[in-house]
Parts: C-alpha cells; structure tokens; sequence
C-alpha cells in the first residue's frame, strides 16, 4: 500500500509518500520546508496569520504532489503549536477548505509513541534500553524503551522556535542570553526527571552509565550530525546510524555561539531557515546529554513522518484538548 504522511509541526512542514509492508517503508517522495508555524504565536491570539499562511501555501504544494502519486490514503497530523493554539479549530478548517487535506491533532504522548515507532525502523541495534531524544520546534519528546516496547513517554514544553523568540535577543547572542536558556532547559530536564520517576520510570535505567542508547531525531540532531561530518549534501546513509560525540557537540556549540545569523547562513548551508534555532537545539542535546550520562547519541533521520504510516490506524486525537 502507499501512503502519504504529513507531519506539520512548529517549525517545519514536511512529507513522506512511501510504500509500507508494516514493518518497514520504502519512499518514494520526501519533501520539507521549513515554514515556522510557531512564529508568532502568542497563548491568547495562538498562530499568527502570516505563518499559517506560508504553512497553507506549502501544504498546496504538498497537495499537488500527492495527487500525482497515487496514494491509498493521505494521513496528516499536526503536533505542539497546534495542539495548543486556541484557533487550532480555524487553523484545520482552512487546511481542509483549501487542500482537502483533513488534519488529526495528536497528543504529546501519541506523538511519542509514533516517533518512536519511526525512530527504530532504521536504527540497526537499538539495544535493551533506549531514550529517543526528538527536539521540535514547540515541545520535545523523550521516548524511554526496552525490547518489550514504551517504558514511558513523555512530552515536555521546551521546543526551539519558543526558546529562540523568548531569549535569543542578540546577534550574535549574549552570556546572558544563552544563560537563560540553560536554565530554562535545566528546570525542564529536572521536571522530567521527576515525572519518570512519578510513572514509575528509573530515570538512572535510562543513562550511559547503565548501557543505555541515546537516540535524537529532528532537525537539531541531524543537522549537527551533518556538520560533525562536513557533508556537502544532505545524505540519510550517512545519517541514519551516525554517532554524534559529547565532545564533537561541545565544539560545534563552541563555534555557533560566536557567529552572527550571516555567519551562520554559510556555516549551516544544508538547510535555509534554521541558522537562529540551530543553539537552543544545540543546547538542549549537550544538556541531555550530561544530565542523562551520554558520551554519545545516535542519530535517526527517522521519527514522526514514518511512524505516521506504521502506525497508522492506531492513532489518538487531541481534538478539544490543550
């Protein structure tokens, strides 16, 4: 069967139109643009117009290449930002109004569960335990696994379209504006920590110290990934499986903090759009990283997007919830 999968999320849009035995896809198509549908937003307006615009118009795009492909079924889901904005409704009625698209608003633990589903269709040795790290741009998912499935799942407010507009406000950016994110994502990380251990989770059984494998997926991960091996091009072979070092990550985030956006546009060439977003992201990696004991982290080019057909059928709506 072929399917198409939309995942619309905080920062970027993107589809997958892929052939599925169940188990295991074969793509066909990948398109992603970054639209930056959390820019904007404020709680009591939720997403601003111009951003659901360029989201609406990229979703045309999307529309026009599904038809082309000779899909079964279409399976669009959107994530943080829409699941919290209070004209999420207006939001969906003009997705549909416009592509005929209909758009499922996953919850937080959903969106674990089939990112999680994604992330291990390409990782070769997950291990007995894994805690799947996926940093979006309106909230980040930890994912704690063992080979009898989802120890827990957990889906934590700390994305980096939000942290970019609350702190970043210099260019390059200032000690104190990179301190405020640490401690923002510290206070996070120890909330975490503390709704592990109230699900019955031992956070320690999810550390390197113990053997566990770290696995981060999303745009962050991958991205720095790339930068780690100096890439020319965009390839999954060499993402999928890669294995990014503490330190490596410590010297890219060294390097980023002192480059302006400019700078950053030729550094981060790979993909237009992300050069503000790319230190929060960074940030949030490092600091999982030593709160949780990881010399290193797998990377998965996979996530979402696939888990949204292999899962597909077995998925929980958000409808009415914040």
């Amino acid at each position: 069967m072929r399917y198409a999968s939309i995942d619309i999320g905080t920062n970027t849009l993107r589809l997958l139109v892929a052939e599925s035995d169940g188990k295991r896809l074969s793509p066909i198509v990948y398109k992603r643009t970054i639209t930056r549908l959390g820019g904007g937003y404020t709680e009591s307006s939720g997403i601003d117009a111009a951003s659901a615009e360029r989201t609406l118009a990229a979703l045309e795009a999307f529309k026009s290449i599904i038809d082309e492909s000779g899909v079964s079924a279409t399976l669009a889901f959107a994530t943080s930002v829409v699941r919290r904005a209070v004209n999420r409704d207006w939001f969906k009625d003009e997705v549909f109004r416009r592509t005929g698209i209909e758009v499922t608003v996953i919850s937080g633990d959903e969106e674990a569960r089939l990112s999680l589903l994604g992330v291990l269709s390409v990782i070769d040795d997950p291990g007995k335990r894994s805690f799947v790290m996926d940093i979006g741009g309106g909230s980040t998912e930890f994912i704690s696994s063992t080979v009898d499935g989802i120890e827990g799942a957990w889906s934590m407010e700390m994305g980096v379209v939000h942290l970019t507009e609350k702190f970043l406000l210099n260019d390059p950016p200032s000690k104190d504006d990179l301190a405020s994110i640490e401690t923002e994502v510290m206070t996070v990380l120890r909330d975490l920590k503390g709704r592990m251990v109230r699900d019955g989770v031992v956070p320690a059984h999810y550390s390197g110290a113990k053997g566990a494998l770290l696995i981060g997926t999303a745009g962050t991960i991958t991205t720095l990934a790339s930068i780690d091996q100096d890439l020319a091009a965009y390839d999954k072979a060499r993402i999928n499986n890669y294995s990014l070092g503490r330190g490596a990550v410590e010297r890219i985030y060294g390097r980023l903090i002192g480059m302006t956006l400019r700078q950053k546009e030729e550094f981060l060439s790979l993909e237009r759009g992300r050069e503000d977003l790319i230190i929060p992201g960074t940030l949030i990696t490092l600091l999982v990283m030593e709160f949780f004991g990881f010399d290193d982290i797998k990377v998965s080019d996979a996530g979402l997007l696939e888990g949204i057909i292999l899962g597909r059928g077995r998925t929980q709506s958000t409808t009415g919830v914040k």
